[in-house]
């Protein structure tokens, strides 16, 4: 076994790797950029070499400077984690040439299921099924449209490189297909360096299901089941689970072989994913298609180290160091149902935007890694939940790497269990500094196509008016809590100092208190009044409750509002007031009225920077004329294009920046006039 690895990648996975190792006494050696000097991975290793400048291009993709440090540190071996250089059969190249065990398949077997278009023509040939389409090498962008007329509309682009829904389209009709096929391909460009791309039958409501794969230097390979990864957004998954929901155990060893015999087409060894896109057919049973392999390990694994009680990154270095597989197919079992869902900095309600910033509150659900036998195996406690995270409170989410915070994986008896405590687990978990999607995901796994497993890759699109910019929390808790942290602040105070008492006492009669408070874009103006019999009564507009709050730590408020009794968390920072419960979350502001006595309302119709990106394309000139809703422009931020649109009709007065330029959020893209 080796006694030192260099962990090639940062943030989740490298603290996921480095956990693994030291629990099997292995030494690790991370690498870092210069935006991640001070990050979780850093710490998590025992050693750490800087690499390069802050995008991915100057350091995490720079295979020199990695052998470098590898050689450096007298590292046995390489591990890629996911991204990155994960797929890339020069680097595992260079690694062998290099006398450095690349911790992945070798590197003809990454060549071979690297692009798209060569793996479908290699499965057709194994007689795997494919979805119709072109997977040629020509892509004139006349024959890739005539093709797409061929095999008919609906139909996906996809870079023949690509992974992580980069590089990928839905293409409705003829007239959309050259602006997407340009996209697309800008797109595969910049993530992957190559803008070759395929075109198939987009499959109306597919499920995407996946069969992980494990083979030896032996010879011998095994499927350890399968992961239903239907539920995404803008092709990026957001919920997986293992295993499939409704697969039949027929279908599934079905499935399980073919994956099988996918590997071993191509000399596989090692962690590898075949993925298959599904549809359900009369009798209830599913057909599925061959859609791509992807050559690493996945970033939703755990759910199947959760119903196996494995773990797959020490199957992965007991393979690359020459071991035979731990287990054979008859000895791998599913224990009961697992849930992953991808915590991410992004703003559901604006199109899934990403977003950055410093989180000033991160506070997870008590967890504990599932728990492991000597023999490595997990046992499974009372309530195992697992959070897989590479940051920590105070860390900041920066645009150049990608948009998840973490990992949250519930593991339940069956899939009911699974999905009450998934929703409990998103429930306590509490972020302020930053738009993230946990209120999002905790409506997508109590909506009911996902609770009953109606599940395709379009669910969230079909169940939006449940799942996306639903009401704010009711205005009244959140009020509740701004006045419940206020008196338990004042109280701190008072007893470190009495006289630094701010609670209005006065003797003939109670005291009465204001809070002016931002909700949901309009102000609201709270009443607190107090009388000497401890009594106290909240008003809101024309309404109002009896009151009681007692603070039960620094952040924790046990409420009473009327009838209601409310458990609330509160965290302050500056003006800026969150506030958790069971029915959601808020952030609001806490308006001073004197310091913002002279502001005026905000200017409308500006088209500004929704995040910190790279201006890709202007799609205007001053003097054009332009339509409300019509494109503009197109950024780039965290791998991913976002286009931009006209906020109103008017007239472009001026260009304010250039393709290719960094721009900051909030930053005024071109003046546009009514």
């Amino acid at each position: 076994m080796f006694k030192k690895i260099l962990i090639a990648n940062r943030g989740e996975i490298a603290c996921r790797v480095a956990a693994t190792a030291r629990r099997m006494g292995i030494r690790t050696v991370a690498v870092y950029s210069a935006a991640d000097a001070n990050a979780k991975h850093v710490l998590a290793c025992d050693e750490a070499v800087p690499i390069g400048g802050a995008s991915p291009r100057e350091s995490y993709l720079r295979a020199d400077r990695i052998l470098e440090a590898a050689q450096a540190t007298g590292a046995q071996a390489v591990h890629p984690g996911y991204g990155f250089l994960s797929e890339n059969e020069a680097f595992a190249q260079a690694c062998a040439e290099a006398g450095i065990a690349f911790i992945g398949p070798p590197a003809s077997a990454i060549a071979a299921m690297g692009s798209k278009s060569a793996a479908k023509s290699l499965m057709e040939k194994a007689g795997v099924p494919l979805v119709p389409g072109y997977h040629g090498v020509d892509n004139d962008p006349a024959l890739l449209a005539r093709e797409a007329q061929r095999i008919g509309y609906p139909v996906l682009i996809k870079a023949s490189a690509g992974g992580g829904g980069k590089g990928m389209r839905r293409v409705d009709k003829a007239e959309d297909f050259a602006a997407a096929l340009a996209s697309c391909q800008r797109e595969a460009k910049a993530g992957f360096g190559d803008d070759h791309v395929l075109v198939e039958r987009y499959v109306t409501k597919p499920r995407h299901i996946e069969i992980q794969v494990f083979a030896d230097t032996q010879g011998q390979c095994v499927y350890l089941f399968e992961r239903d990864c239907s539920v995404q957004r803008r092709h990026q998954k957001v919920l997986e689970e293992a295993p499939a929901p409704g697969l039949s155990p027929a279908r599934r060893a079905e499935m399980g072989a073919a994956a099988v015999a996918a590997a071993q087409a191509v000399g596989y060894v090692g962690a590898g994913t075949v993925e298959f896109i599904a549809e359900e057919l009369d009798d209830g049973d599913l057909r599925f298609y061959f859609m791509e392999m992807n050559t690493r390990l996945q970033v939703e694994h755990p759910v199947t180290e959760a119903i196996t009680g494995l773990d797959l990154v020490e199957w992965q270095l007991r393979v690359a160091a020459g071991q035979p597989l731990p287990r054979r197919q008859d000895e791998l079992h599913i224990t009961g149902h697992a849930i992953e869902a991808r915590v991410c900095a992004e703003n559901p309600d604006a199109g899934f935007l990403p977003a950055t910033g410093r989180m000033d509150v991160l506070r997870w659900p008590p967890h504990v890694a599932f728990a492991r036998n000597a023999d490595g195996q997990a046992v499974h406690p009372a309530a195992p939940l697992r959070v897989d995270a590479g940051v920590r409170e105070g860390d900041a989410i920066t645009p150049y790497y990608d948009s998840m915070i973490a990992k949250l994986i519930v593991w339940g008896e069956n899939r009911a269990q699974a999905l009450a405590r998934l929703d409990a687990a998103l429930e306590a978990t509490q972020i302020v500094g930053l738009h993230t999607n946990v209120a999002f995901l905790r409506r997508v796994v109590n909506s009911r196509a996902f609770a009953t497993a109606d599940l395709d890759t379009a669910l969230i699109e079909r169940e939006r008016a449940q799942v996306l910019k639903q009401p704010p929390l009711a205005l009244e808790i959140v009020a509740a809590g701004v006045v419940a942290h206020a008196l338990a602040h004042e109280q701190s105070l008072a007893d470190a100092d009495p006289w630094s008492r701010r609670d209005g006492w006065r003797i003939h009669r109670g005291a009465r208190r204001h809070f002016h408070i931002e909700h949901a874009g309009a102000q609201h103006r709270v009443e607190l009044a107090r009388w000497h019999d401890g009594s106290q009564r909240l008003t809101l507009g024309e309404r109002n409750w009896d009151f009681s709050a007692r603070a039960r730590g620094e952040a924790l408020h046990d409420v009473t509002l009327g009838d209601r009794r409310l458990q609330l968390t509160v965290h302050v920072h500056g003006e800026r007031v969150a506030v958790f419960s069971c029915e959601g979350s808020a952030l609001v502001q806490e308006i001073d009225v004197i310091a913002h006595a002279g502001d005026s309302a905000a200017e409308g119709g500006r088209l500004t920077a929704p995040m910190p990106g790279k201006v890709v394309a202007l799609l205007v000139k001053a003097g054009d004329r332009v339509a409300k809703g019509q494109a503009v422009a197109v950024m780039e931020a965290m791998k991913m294009e976002h286009t931009l649109t006209a906020p109103h009709d008017g007239l472009v007065a001026e260009l304010l920046y250039a393709a290719g330029d960094q721009v900051a959020e909030g930053a005024e893209l071109l003046k546009l006039q009514a």
